[in-house]
């Protein structure tokens, strides 16, 4: 989808969720919330998560500037292609509002409401459009945690249905569709009642709030980033699966273990509950926190992501169209005819938290990574994308040689050109030249490789960080060999950049081995 305007009303930690994730996905938000202060606090949550999402990955185009703020939810229904509202969990306020919002936005206008368990049937109850009405239920910090419940109403469109998950597929979340309405929907129920027993452990004083997490957090937490419940339960069977787990364990769910009704919550139970967690805080703030959460959840789905299971997946989908969307609207791919620049200037970074190292620096393997990222923005100009991947055929890199010549600190921006030093049937030698770029901004510097860039440009006056060399094998994937390249505009492109950048001097640092000198 290309740019759009989506509309927010409710700016709190949800709506202001929404924010971000919209932006980094790089649309218009236009954005209204009655409280005192609320332009200024969504402004400050956007900037405080702003980090998180540049290491998640910003798509091309993304800027914190693209949201503008509404004089009205009336405002905001009439200029959004899609009207998210995140009002407090009050039913009357929320149909109050809704109805406004179904008066003003076009009839075709999806409204999702970001309920965390009202039924959607009851909120469309009144409005002039009810088919267009129904649950779009995400999950904090909705910036960066794909799940989202879609709960259609007895009287939604299917056409909305529709609707609704591509947009959320376009915000690369997982979209899941609950079958039936019903209170609380699926995850809520889920937690809801491990909550309540929660509750019953802290008021028997059986176990405090910080031992409850650490059962949580040490054990059945690690499985469930990457299954479920049932899936895990399943394992737990052996061989037999799930039907020799319960009839193994079956009997055990008659035994008095769990208290699914809650306790009355008395003063009591509220301040254990309080007391406990602000212990387990130990004088960090809520913002300290929130970095340390969006950290930990950010290298459980990278980590996840060689697997290719759960959040990981939707991590490498969000690279692919980052690079998609880079290369679609700022490096085209070559085309008979274009002129191709010497060097190719077709990569920009910009660097993030989690690859500076314990001396202050970005660290070994980031450079790797960003040298990596730049012979995809090249792969993509020649012509080798998915689609030439899923034909059997792709770029191997089997020798790299980096060469440091500078530090580089946090926040800075980088940009690295291309040198094609030549290339025959099934290799291509190519060197990267990494700058600092102390110019003004172009384009959208992420880690996760958007912001390319692709028309004569200058280094001159930039400060070379680090080199690197590498010699890629064309490659047969079914067969897991080297293959000549075939006949055709991958071939051709390769040969077009080859020619324009046979005339231009050796780099310095190009074919050098590493050696000790003589002694002094």
């Amino acid at each position: 989808m290309t740019a759009r305007t989506v509309g927010l009303v409710g700016t709190g930690v949800i709506g202001a969720g929404w924010a971000v994730r919209a932006l980094a996905r790089s649309h218009n938000v236009v954005a209204w919330d009655p409280g005192d202060g609320a332009e200024d606090r969504l402004k400050a949550a956007v900037a405080r998560a702003w980090p998180s999402a540049v290491r998640l990955g910003l798509f091309p185009g993304a800027d914190r500037a693209r949201l503008r703020w509404a004089s009205g939810p009336e405002e905001v229904a009439a200029c959004a292609d899609w009207v998210q509202e995140s009002a407090p969990e009050d039913e009357p306020l929320k149909r109050s509002l809704l109805r406004r919002l179904d008066a003003s936005a076009d009839a075709a206008t999806v409204i999702a409401s970001s309920s965390s368990g009202l039924l959607p049937s009851r909120l469309a109850d009144g409005l002039a459009h009810p088919e267009r009405l129904l649950v779009g239920h995400p999950f904090n910090p909705v910036y960066l945690l794909p799940l989202v419940e879609v709960v259609p109403g007895e009287a939604t469109a299917a056409r909305a249905v529709a609707a609704a998950v591509a947009h959320y597929d376009d915000l690369v979340m997982h979209p899941l569709l609950v079958r039936r309405e019903v209170e609380g929907y699926l995850s809520d129920r889920l937690q809801e009642a491990l909550w309540r027993e929660n509750l019953h452990l802290v008021n028997d004083g059986i176990a405090t709030t910080a031992e409850l997490d650490d059962s949580i957090v040490y054990g059945p937490g690690l499985r469930w980033a990457a299954m479920g419940t049932n899936l895990t339960f399943h394992l737990a069977g052996g061989e037999g699966g799930m039907r020799h787990m319960l009839g193994q364990f079956g009997p055990a769910l008659k035994l008095p273990w769990t208290r699914l009704e809650a306790p009355e919550m008395s003063g009591e139970l509220v301040e254990a509950l309080a007391a406990g967690c602000d212990e387990q805080a130990d004088g960090q703030s809520i913002a300290e926190l929130e970095r340390r959460r969006d950290d930990c959840l950010l290298a459980v789905m990278r980590a996840l992501r060689p697997a290719g299971v759960g959040a990981g997946r939707l991590i490498a989908e969000r690279e692919a169209r980052i690079l998609a969307a880079s290369a679609a609207t700022e490096a085209e791919p070559w085309m008979p005819g274009d002129e191709i620049e010497a060097p190719l200037a077709l990569y920009a970074a910009t660097v993030a938290p989690d690859w500076i190292d314990y001396n202050g620096h970005m660290t070994e393997w980031a450079y790797l990574a960003v040298f990596g990222w730049a012979s995809d923005a090249l792969f993509r100009y020649l012509g080798v994308d998915e689609a030439y991947r899923r034909g059997g055929r792709s770029y191997y890199t089997v020798e790299t040689h980096i060469n440091h010549r500078r530090e580089a600190s946090l926040d800075q921006r980088l940009r690295v050109t291309t040198q094609v030093l030549g290339s025959d049937a099934k290799r291509l030698h190519i060197f990267h030249a990494m700058y600092r770029d102390a110019g003004p901004h172009q384009g959208a510097d992420t880690p996760g490789g958007a912001g390319t860039q692709h028309h004569a440009e200058t280094h001159r006056d930039r400060e070379l960080l680090c080199t690197g060399e590498q010699m890629l094998l064309h490659v047969d994937t079914a067969a897991g060999r080297a293959a000549p390249l075939v006949p055709g505009p991958v071939a051709n492109a390769v040969a077009a950049v080859t020619a324009a950048h046979a005339s231009m001097p050796a780099p310095q640092h190009a074919r050098v081995r590493m050696a000790l000198g003589p002694k002094n």
